[in-house]
């Protein structure tokens, strides 16, 4: 069987086609969508058997439209901050992971020298998943995420508890989403183009208030768009490619409106309507968080 697959359809920047979404504390929904107008000049090109979308709830939330608007298309999940329901992992997310961890190796060296506390920000918006792995993984003291708002209280204890058997410096991982108690999201701009906060400071925040409140040496390192880009790790490699060929296949089916999905062993498909508008977050009492506290980890609360 031939047939012709389109893979870029638009940004969520679109104009015509766009994602608003709208984030709380503690998950995100869909704030508005803009419908659709069926003129002579949008029409998908007729030589295209389908579209696949490939990105995050953004993206795939135009393709949702898209679908409704009766455009066979199917979707593919790549976002590197994991937050897609519906499936275990996105493909970027375990490449984000590898460069978190590898900057905490390094931050080791440098923070246990010179007795100092570092704190290293990383992305995942309203989600904690690129924090948690790498925390785990490169031996994070603390690790602060969106779902579990802080207090420096308890840092500032976990800090002291470290200092009292003689480990005078610490190692925290900020996701750029996390917030103290009571407090809100630290944002870099307040309202962009398509409507969305844009985060990022929370590591420099955390830093100037641990120095003050300790009296210890503190240093901030925010890998910001070093995680998006670079050679991929083998799992991602595998993954986007078991993505790529499932998608293909949903396409030859004509099972459209279909999004892939990694649910653990086998890669499927789930409706795109059921992968949008709310976000998959880190469980507070799952297995991640548990295992990190019991490795003595604080997470601020």
């Amino acid at each position: 069987m031939a047939f012709l697959v389109a893979t870029k359809v638009c940004s969520n920047r679109g104009e015509q086609f766009r994602s608003i979404t709208r984030y709380s504390a503690d998950y995100c929904r869909a704030a508005e969508r803009f419908s659709a107008r069926r003129t002579a000049g949008d029409s998908p090109r007729k030589s295209a058997t389908a579209r696949v979308a490939i990105g995050g709830d953004g993206s795939l939330s135009i393709a949702q439209q898209l679908f409704e608007y009766g455009i066979p298309i199917v979707g593919v999940p790549k976002t590197i901050d994991n937050d897609l329901e519906g499936t275990l992992f996105t493909f970027g997310f375990d490449s984000a992971v590898s460069c978190a961890t590898d900057a905490l190796d390094r931050l080791h060296t440098t923070a246990e020298s010179h007795n100092r506390v570092m704190v290293l920000e990383v992305m995942g918006r309203y989600a904690g998943w690129i924090a948690v792995y790498a925390g785990e993984a490169g031996g994070a003291d603390v690790i602060l995420i969106p779902e579990i708002p802080f207090s420096y209280e308890s840092i500032c204890e976990k800090i002291q508890e470290r200092v009292n058997v003689g480990k005078n410096f610490t190692i925290i991982i900020v996701a750029e989403g996390a917030r103290e108690k009571d407090g809100g999201f630290v944002t870099s701009v307040a309202h962009t183009k398509i409507g969305e906060a844009r985060l990022g400071g929370i590591g420099a925040v955390v830093s100037a208030r641990l120095e003050k409140c300790t009296g210890k040496e503190s240093r901030v390192c925010v890998l910001g768009h070093l995680q998006r880009g670079g050679s991929p790790t083998t799992f991602d490699r595998a993954l986007c490619s078991i993505f790529g060929a499932t998608a293909v296949e949903l396409v030859a089916a004509g099972d459209f409106g279909k999004m892939v999905a990694f649910t653990g062993p086998q890669v499927g498909a789930i409706k795109i309507s059921d992968a949008i508008g709310k976000l998959k977050v880190v469980r507070p009492d799952g297995n991640l968080v548990r295992t990190a506290r019991a490795l003595g980890i604080c997470f601020g609360d």
